[in-house]
């Protein structure tokens, strides 16, 4: 899971991932095991934050750079 990967790489807590969604630490666990799926809404609100690509976070591109 691309999310999970670079959250941990960037030592990101699901807490503060949570915070930057308005929502869960249990949400973000969900969503890093595949139970539930991110929206669209929340995919872009994570990549500016984080200043990522949109085709990193969905697994489309390797390269993190927006």
């Amino acid at each position: 899971n691309k999310l999970k990967t670079f959250r941990e790489l960037h030592k990101i807590e699901q807490k503060e991932l949570a915070k930057v969604l308005n929502t869960t630490q249990q949400q973000i666990s969900l969503y890093e095991t595949g139970k539930r799926e991110l929206k669209e809404s929340q995919i872009v609100t994570i990549c500016k934050h984080f200043h990522i690509s949109a085709d990193y976070l969905l697994g489309i591109s390797d390269s993190p750079d927006a």
